[in-house]
């Protein structure tokens, strides 16, 4: 089978949208792309993100590839499959654009494994990806019959859903392997403040899931369960990517939790890294070893500065906030830059906030003026606002967002419009 795997040219404006805007490698695609290749078939990645595509551009792509399976994801790769952006505008535009070019056309993401039915209606595609997807697109392009679980199609006149979100393995991985033109025009340093980029930047999966279980994160539908990849597979996909020129890689996990073995693997390689984790769970050793590695910034989950507002939060955290603070500074000897992640709940005294916030500034570490979050379909959050998310869940969570806040965060300047606004244009 021919099968297009398409990254479209992301638009946040007027978006409650979390992620960073630059192109990354899409690599729930690269993975996808690696299966059905080894299965046999011929894969065209098309980035139009990373690339600058216009709906003119891939429409060409698509009549000289001619592929009988089109895949489009719905999110800007796996690493903010948990933020994303709650409407499918960009998406919907997309496929208005090259429907007719498309005999059988797949969407894969988080959208769909959270509200299979309204993402596949709103789209107007044949099928939506539950979970994660590159093993269930694997199966798809094997053949797989109507039924296969982890799919939402159009069936007999109604749209119905079989199973539930599919996890992959992720453990037996092989070394990722991406073309040298993707690699070349990535020049973006995810979350690197330290320096200016030099070469080209990358995202590599080292593990997959958490193993905590945090209010605000939508992670229960898609990439939920923790697993490790071997190191050794790591560290040679790492291999070819400094063959490529690659200066700075950050590790997409959701929680990058100390491994001994692969920080002893990037010792002396002169490359720069970043992380996101949790400081609670490094010991100082660890740490150390963390800077030596190359890590050159760390984005620390600590979200509320009393007990009473982490245990609300779920964090299961087992350190008092002094502690939390010491980690925070003795992370900061070691690694150039360190960010310490706030979020905003009902149990943190502000006045309390942004003193400890100039305190951590003094010292070096950034800590962001705490945000509210948005509710995401598939979170603790939502559930117990609305119970399980339906078929209004996106829209439901988006209202209640912009009526409950009049600043939101950072990397919003303006206000968010509503949803219904986002999507009314390109809906299908």
């Amino acid at each position: 089978m021919r099968v297009a795997l398409i990254n479209p040219h992301w638009c946040f404006d007027g978006s409650i949208y979390f992620g960073c805007r630059a192109p990354h490698l899409p690599t729930e695609l690269g993975v996808t792309r690696q299966m059905l290749e080894r299965d046999g078939h011929v894969v065209e990645l098309i980035d139009a993100h990373m690339f600058h595509l216009s709906h003119a551009d891939i429409r060409a792509a698509l009549v000289s590839f001619k592929p009988d399976m089109t895949v489009l994801t719905t999110a800007p790769t796996y690493l903010f499959w948990r933020c994303a952006p709650p409407e499918l505008r960009v998406c919907q535009d997309l496929v208005n654009a090259i429907r007719d070019l498309c005999p059988l056309f797949v969407a894969v993401g988080p959208h769909g494994s959270t509200t299979p039915r309204t993402t596949l209606r709103k789209l107007g595609v044949d099928i939506v990806v539950m979970g994660e997807c590159e093993g269930v697109i694997a199966r798809l392009a094997g053949g797989a019959e109507i039924g296969l679980p982890g799919t939402c199609v159009r069936y007999g006149g109604e749209i119905r859903v079989f199973g539930g979100p599919q996890a992959a393995t992720f453990i037996d991985q092989p070394p990722l392997v991406w073309d040298d033109a993707l690699v070349h025009a990535h020049d973006h340093h995810h979350h690197r403040f330290d320096a200016e980029p030099v070469g080209p930047g990358a995202e590599v999966e080292a593990s997959r899931g958490c193993p905590y279980s945090c209010t605000f994160c939508a992670k229960e539908n898609f990439r939920n369960r923790y697993r490790r990849r071997d190191h050794e597979a790591v560290l040679a996909e790492i291999d070819r990517l400094q063959r490529q020129g690659i200066t700075y890689l950050y590790f997409i996990d959701e929680i990058f939790l100390p491994n001994r073995p692969l920080l002893e693997g990037l010792v002396g390689r002169g490359l720069a890294f970043g992380v996101q984790t949790r400081i609670d769970l490094w010991k100082p050793d660890m740490i150390e070893l963390l800077g030596h590695a190359g890590c050159v910034s760390i984005e620390a989950g600590v979200e509320s500065l009393t007990p009473e507002g982490r245990a609300a939060l779920d964090k299961r955290c087992k350190l008092d906030t002094e502690a939390l603070t010491a980690l925070l500074l003795k992370a900061r000897r070691h690694v150039p830059f360190v960010q310490a992640n706030l979020i905003e709940t009902p149990d943190d005294d502000d006045e309390v906030v942004q003193r400890w916030r100039a305190d951590m500034r003094d010292a070096g570490v950034w800590a962001n003026d705490p945000v509210p979050l948005f509710p995401y379909p598939g979170s603790p959050d939502y559930r117990k606002l609305w119970g399980e998310p339906d078929d209004g869940a996106w829209e439901r969570a988006h209202d209640y967002y912009l009526a409950q806040f009049d600043r939101f965060s950072d990397v919003q300047d303006e206000r968010p419009l509503p949803l219904a606004a986002l999507e009314r244009e390109a809906r299908v």
